[in-house]
This record gives structure tokens, sequence and C-alpha cells, in this order.
């Protein structure tokens, strides 16, 4: 390292010096100018600190709540592919901030390795990611009363496209329907019940069961589009199942992404889950065309976070935590809480900024914060 930028370590982050170092390498840039950039890029991060005392929560809420009021609130649709939208604008951020287990419109962007992200068999590639049901490749249900039996009519042309035999989808059936004997007749598929009676609304129970039968593909993903970004191609999805998709051959399992912030904790953990959160707020906030700087959403992610699994903004979750009861009480439903507290005989320390305001005390944030002691004469 040049000895200019090794006079500034731990002073500056070395991820700064480390670009200062690539910059100046690249420029050529002389030694008298060196000087004057570590000098300015040391006072700019100093001003950049925030100072003790500072409520950078109250900042970080009305920096993200302010341009959340300027917000739509519409799903944008895919062109061209039924059922296939995304929540975006003031729904999206709402779900991702209250840690909801399922996003209304969850989706996944699949990156491919070679010779898929070039394009070539993509299409055979996305319809084999694609969840394949039983009802898909049927083309009509029929039912005998007298046999308690229900005939399905098989599609074959779509089979034959899908790569689907009879063979993969008689131990599917036989599986889900315990109670019928499954057996193929060349252009159907019959299942009798093995019952000697059995009633018409199990059996029209059963053949509506059937249709919802997994046959082939990742479970959950109900449509997929295969779309180019830049110079390669690659999968977006409706529905998600991250799990499974890191798993097929062919998929680039460093950048593939998911919507659905939960599935990110579950398959990678809660480092990646808060980035998720940072860059699926900051995503919203940038389409929307408004500015919020990233400090801010990633004060909120770590707020999400910090206790090792994912927690919404929601009296269940990250305000269930806070240790002061008056806290907990101005969010919602504070007779509950005040009662919950008196039987336990909780004590609030008054440490925060909430519970002083409500007991009209000077607030232990910035100036509030040291305290002065006159000798009296």
């Amino acid at each position: 390292m040049d000895k200019t930028i090794s006079e500034y370590t731990g002073k500056i982050p070395k991820k700064l010096l480390d670009d200062i170092e690539e910059y100046v390498t690249q420029k050529k840039i002389p030694q008298s100018k060196l000087k004057k950039i570590m000098e300015h890029t040391y006072e700019e991060f100093q001003n950049a600190k925030a100072c003790p005392g500072e409520s950078v929560g109250v900042i970080s809420a009305e920096s993200i709540g302010e341009p959340g009021t300027q917000m739509t609130l519409n799903t944008f649709h895919f062109a061209g592919v039924a059922e296939m939208n995304v929540t975006v604008g003031l729904p999206r951020i709402i779900e991702i901030l209250d840690g909801r287990k399922i996003p209304g419109t969850p989706a996944m962007e699949i990156y491919l390795k070679n010779p898929y992200a070039k394009g070539d068999g993509i299409k055979d590639f996305a319809l084999a990611v694609k969840e394949t049901k039983f009802g898909e490749l049927t083309l009509e249900f029929s039912i005998s009363l007298v046999d308690a039996e229900i005939e399905a009519k098989l599609d074959k042309e779509k089979m034959k496209k899908l790569g689907i035999t009879t063979g993969m989808i008689i131990p599917a059936l036989a599986k889900k329907l315990k109670g019928f004997n499954v057996k193929d007749n060349k252009e159907s598929i019959v299942m009798r019940s093995k019952a000697k009676e059995e009633s018409l609304n199990e059996v029209y129970k059963a053949k509506e069961s059937v249709k919802d039968v997994h046959i082939k593909g990742v479970k959950g993903i109900s449509q997929v589009l295969p779309v180019r970004r830049g110079e390669e191609y690659i999968i977006i999805t409706s529905g998600s199942n991250l799990a499974e998709v890191l798993q097929l051959e062919g998929v680039d399992a460093l950048r593939t992404t998911t919507n659905n912030i939960h599935e990110i904790m579950n398959v990678l953990g809660i480092e990646a889950a808060r980035q998720a959160i940072i860059n699926e707020v900051y995503k919203v906030i940038e389409n929307q065309g408004l500015n919020v700087d990233v400090r801010h959403i990633m004060l909120v992610a770590d707020t999400m976070c910090y206790s090792g699994a994912l927690k919404g903004i929601t009296r269940y979750g990250v305000v269930s935590e806070k240790s002061s009861v008056l806290a907990r009480a101005s969010f919602e439903t504070p007779i509950k809480h005040i009662i919950n507290a008196a039987m336990v005989g909780e004590v609030d320390k008054l440490d925060s900024v909430v519970e002083n305001v409500m007991l009209n005390q000077p607030v232990p944030v910035g100036t509030g914060i040291p305290q002065l002691i006159v000798k009296k004469k």
C-alpha cells in the first residue's frame, strides 16, 4: 500500500482505503494530489459519522416514511403471462417491514450458467423448472357412480412436450390416493375405489384432490418467463422455492434470489436475510424514483434481524421485545401491556425516548444525554 494511504490505516475504513488505492493506481495520480485527496476523504468521513446521542431511529423513520407517502399502490404485471404479477410500491414495503411469512406475490430471479445464460435451450430448461400438476395433463375427467371409478383422459401431446410418461404419473397418483387402485388405460388413467361402497361425495373429493398432484418440476413455481438482462438470459418465476432451485444443475447459485425473505433466512441464514431486506426495500424505493440513503434502510434491517431471527416491525415482532413497558404500550394495545406489567411488578427505567416524552421529561437524545452538576455555595 502507498505510504500516504497507509498513514490513514485505522482512521478510515479499510474498504475506502482499498477503493482509493485502486482509483489512484488506475488514474496515475501524483503524490502531491494524493495527500489532498486523503485529507479531504478523512474530513468527509468524520462529517459522515453519527454524533453521540443522535436520534438515528427517528431520522430513519422520517426518511423512509416521508417518501413512502408518495408511493403508488399497484402491482406490476408481466405482459403475455397469465397470473404473473409482482407487488411493488407501498404494499411491498409494508409486507417487507411487517416481516410477513409469505409475500403477496412470491417470485424468483434464476440466474443461469452457460450454455443456458446465452439462451441455448433456455425454453426447455424453464419448462423443466415449472411445476406440472396432474390437472394440467388431462383433457377431461369422468366419474362412474356404479363402479366408484374416476377416469382421466390424458393430453398426450402436452406430455410429450414436457417429457412426461405414464410411468411417472401412476406412482404419484397411487401415493396420493391411498384408497384407490390406479391403472393405465393407454389413452387415459382409471382410478377405482378399493372399498365395496364409496359415497359419491368421497369420489368427487378424490377427483378434485388428484388435480393438484405434483408430477414434475419444482414445487411452488407456477409460471416461468425467460428474459434477457444485459448480455445474459435469466428466468423470472411466479412462486418461489429457493432450496430446490439452488440444487438444480445449470443454476448460478451465487446470484439466484427470491423476494421471500423468510425463505432466504431458512436457506442462507440471518445475514443473507438482512441483506435481502436492504436490497428489496432499496429496489422498491428506486423503482418509484425516490431517493433514500441506504444507511436508513440498513438501520431498519439491523433492527429486524439483531435477535438472530427475522422479526417484523409490529406489536408481535420488534415492539414486543422492548424493555420499557411504556414504549410497548405507546405502540398498540396499551391496556394489555400495562396490566401484564403490573401483574409481575415490572420496573421501567425510562432509558429511551418514547417513555420520557410520555412523562414530559428531558429526552435522552443529543444534549439531553450529558448532565451538569453544579456546586452550591
